[in-house]
């Protein structure tokens, strides 16, 4: 099953996929939050699409895709987690996951344009597949368990500025992972069972140009660890969204330039959707 969020910024409607068509959720919930994600909402979803009582959102193709998750309550992160990116860093492989955050406001929709920050020299791309929490997930036992906390997936562009990551850190990356419109999300948040999530492929470019091509198979630390190895030092609550790192084929490489005002990036997971974004001057 397939969510979305249409429309303008701060009023999107919560919306279904389903054989091609957006149907109006707003009968069954205000929002895509965590309350909605935590309340397992697949069936209800499935039976009131089956009897026919969401309206058909007849403009969909005319209206702008949100993050298909309302702002979440933590935004956290695998450092990484592809050898070969990885290596492309000039780092070895980790033999524990390295977290970072970002802010939650720089989660935004899919297809917005995002901005340059002031004295930017390095902003990069990177795709990435983001868990979803649909239940509370604290002190788990096993990483086999994972699967019953996790609401679903989404494609997501962890846009950092590599200066202000690595030269200005402090030690600490966030500086560098935080700027507004830092995480684009979407178009959709497919649930589990619609998705192979550690066989997708990922992809992005840049000005039509490939950059990155991988799969979530060659993930250092698979999605069912990494859920359950951050439940032993924090709590994941309903909505919170895990970005789980980037394959080889970014800037920091030094193959590629850095993003500039009026460059494109696109980035595109298999069965999670694509991505566009162009890239603007302060």
């Amino acid at each position: 099953m397939k969510f979305a969020r249409l429309g303008p910024i701060g009023a999107e409607t919560p919306a279904v996929l389903s054989e091609g068509n957006y149907f109006d959720l707003s009968s069954l919930t205000a929002d895509i939050d965590g309350d909605f994600l935590a309340s397992s909402p697949s069936d209800a979803v499935a039976r009131a699409l089956e009897v026919g009582s969401l309206p058909q959102i007849s403009n969909a193709s005319e209206l702008r895709i949100g993050a298909p998750i309302t702002r979440p309550s933590a935004v956290i992160c695998i450092g990484m987690n592809y050898a070969a990116h990885a290596a492309e860093s000039g780092a070895l492989p980790p033999s524990v996951p390295i977290i970072f955050l970002k802010t939650p406001n720089t989660v935004v929709g899919p297809n917005d344009s995002v901005e340059i920050p002031p004295n930017s020299t390095k902003t990069d791309w990177e795709v990435e597949l983001g868990i979803v929490i649909g239940k509370r997930a604290s002190y788990l036992d096993s990483p086999e368990s994972s699967i019953d906390h996790i609401a679903g997936f989404v494609a997501a562009n962890d846009i950092s500025e590599r200066d202000f990551q690595m030269e200005l850190s402090g030690g600490q990356w966030s500086k560098g992972k935080c700027a507004p419109g830092f995480n684009p999300t979407g178009p959709w948040l497919v649930t589990p069972d619609d998705v192979d999530y550690q066989n997708l492929a990922l992809k992005s470019w840049v000005n039509g140009e490939a950059r990155q091509d991988s799969t979530t198979a060659d993930q250092i630390f698979p999605v069912d660890f990494i859920v359950w190895h951050l439940s032993q030092f924090l709590a994941l609550e309903p909505g919170d969204l895990v970005l789980t790192g980037t394959p080889e084929g970014v800037a920091l490489s030094g193959r590629f330039p850095y993003l500039a005002a009026g460059d494109v990036c696109e980035i595109e997971i298999e069965g999670l959707g694509r991505q566009r974004q162009e890239f603007r001057a302060h």
